[in-house]
């Protein structure tokens, strides 16, 4: 913005955005460009930057056959009012504020189309700058501005391809404006772009049930089963101890199972799929052990109960 005035005036502070002019009408729009800059940037106050770039345009409204300048005074305002509304989480108004300032789309400058397209695209919106980019574009007195072909790219890959609208991408690029905006090789790769999303769109969606999170859920729920059942066992050979005496109860049975249950539970990770199939059948060998370890004691205490 340094550089929007005359460069042979002085400069009027530090982090000026324009270098005052001859004219007074030019010194007060570059002191209140300056003042909204300062306001962004400095003050972090976006909303008196946004007041401050509202009140310029308007001053600029009687004062627009004046001065060629004006329209360089116009887009400098604008620019700086998106970032505010942008920082205000005013997003949703950027387009329509924009399009107050400018009589026509076709007349929007092209810093101007590309930021609104990326603003959009950032909250999840490109559809609100589709009609207004494909006028723009389609306007051949644009085609001959710096700007035109990087618009053109934010177009197509900022709006027309995450909606889907690959038919109508596809002809955009070996349109008119494609051929006039890229080379062939960047036109391929486009066309390769387009015919990848066409593959995704008609690929059947994908199970809920087979998603990464499903998976997650599913090994945490059979992990929390598994300690249930380890937490059960751990209780019951707490109730065998203490009904036996110590001289008859086997106690090195007791610390086998113990080491056993740790080596599966605490250095195994059951959340990991390659650690099912060995938890499975460590599983079964300690049900194998517990019937044959505890089978006998069982058995005594039902033949005790009937009798």
């Amino acid at each position: 913005m340094s550089n929007c005035c005359t460069s042979g005036a002085p400069v009027r502070s530090f982090g000026s955005v324009c270098s005052p002019p001859s004219s007074s009408t030019c010194l007060h729009t570059c002191s209140m460009l300056d003042t909204a800059a300062e306001q962004m940037m400095v003050h972090k106050d976006f909303q008196a930057a946004f007041d401050t770039c509202d009140r310029g345009l308007e001053s600029l409204d009687n004062v627009e056959q004046e001065d060629s300048r004006c329209a360089e005074f116009r887009a400098r305002f604008c620019i700086l009012g998106i970032q505010a509304l942008a920082e205000l989480n005013q997003w949703h108004s950027v387009l329509s504020w924009v399009l107050k300032q400018y009589e026509h789309q076709e007349e929007i400058p092209a810093k101007i189309m590309q930021m609104c397209i990326l603003l959009y695209s950032k909250v999840g919106e490109p559809a609100v700058m589709q009609e207004a980019a494909r006028v723009w574009l389609h306007c051949l007195s644009n085609s001959r501005v710096s700007g035109f072909g990087t618009v053109a790219e934010l177009y197509l890959l900022h709006v027309l391809i995450p909606l889907g609208h690959t038919q109508e991408a596809r002809q955009f690029i070996v349109g008119d404006v494609g051929k006039c905006t890229f080379t062939e090789d960047q036109r391929q790769t486009a066309l390769d772009v387009v015919e990848e999303k066409e593959k995704q769109s008609l690929e059947p969606p994908v199970n809920p049930g087979c998603g990464p999170d499903s998976i997650a859920a599913q090994s945490v729920s059979t992990q929390g089963a598994v300690v249930h059942k380890l937490k059960a066992i751990i209780r019951f050979v707490y109730r065998k101890f203490l009904m036996c005496s110590s001289g008859t109860f086997p106690l090195q049975k007791v610390f086998l199972v113990v080491l056993l249950l740790y080596m599966v539970f605490v250095q195994m990770d059951p959340a990991l799929p390659s650690s099912f199939m060995w938890i499975s059948k460590l599983l079964q060998l300690l049900k194998q052990m517990w019937r044959t370890m505890f089978a006998p004691y069982h058995q005594t205490l039902t033949q005790v109960k009937e009798l």
